[in-house]
């Protein structure tokens, strides 16, 4: 724990925490307000621990999101773990390249990425609302899963994070066919794993602060368990809402990042 830090400010940081617990279980996208907040927060503290702390809050959300996720919606676990170890697997070289990554570089990417995807959510109302098709997946489409879902992105969430919720949701609808709730539930088994990565990578570089993110995290559990609540039972609809809240917030944050902060 910061020495210097203030009850004024750990209390803005709790309530970020929270905020953050409840957005990652319904979309992901947490990252996008507990990582500025930890920034301003911790004003004096590097970056690298500032990431590795995010991960250490984060992971405890996601996981009872998950958990909460996979005892009420209709997911299937054994492809989610399939996806999952590649994902931990990305997550853990994502994390391992954190500290020499330029993001300046990646963000004009990301802000395009993002873009196509709000376009595509938007013009396609449909697109997640209906039904999953009854029968088996084809191997071909969880292979494709497993590469873009587990290794791809897995990488970005080890890399930088903010938004790796959404474009799980985004990917696991398109390539297997999910309803947007069901995707959102694999979409947290699979998080929990590039978590789990993540920060087995920056606890080995010793970048952690455990006091301050354990902190952080019961009040990450607390939003996780109430977001996942509210997405199965307000459906793929109201999922589909807080998506394109959370892509054109994504967007204007990194925006601003590229050509405002400075």
């Amino acid at each position: 724990m910061p020495a210097d830090i203030s009850l004024f400010t750990l209390t803005l940081l709790a309530l970020a925490a929270l905020a953050a617990g409840w957005i990652d279980a319904v979309v992901g996208g947490g990252g996008l307000l507990l990582l500025p907040a930890l920034l301003v927060g911790l004003p004096h503290t590097p970056a690298a621990y500032v990431l590795a702390t995010n991960k250490s809050t984060a992971i405890v959300g996601t996981t009872a999101a998950a958990v909460t996720y996979v005892r009420k919606a209709p997911i299937d676990v054994r492809t989610a773990l399939r996806i999952g170890l590649a994902a931990m697997a990305g997550s853990l070289g994502g994390a391992f390249f954190a500290a020499g990554i330029n993001s300046a570089v990646l963000r004009p990417l990301i802000m395009v990425v993002l873009l196509a995807v709000l376009v595509f959510v938007l013009l396609r109302p449909a697109f997640g609302t209906a039904p999953a098709p009854s029968g088996p997946v084809s191997a071909r489409r969880v292979l494709a899963a497993v590469l873009v879902a587990g290794l791809g992105i897995g990488f970005y969430d080890g890399l930088i994070g903010p938004g790796t919720g959404a474009f799980l949701i985004l990917a696991l609808a398109a390539l297997l066919h999910m309803d947007l709730v069901t995707a959102s539930a694999t979409a947290k088994v699979i998080n929990v794993c590039t978590n789990i990565g993540a920060l087995t990578m920056f606890s080995l570089q010793g970048t952690v602060l455990w006091q301050l993110g354990a902190l952080l995290a019961l009040f990450n559990l607390v939003g996780g368990m109430v977001g996942a609540r509210m997405a199965l039972k307000r459906g793929a609809g109201f999922v589909r809402g807080v998506l394109v809240v959370v892509v054109v917030a994504l967007l204007c944050k990194l925006a601003y990042d590229q050509w405002l902060a400075a």
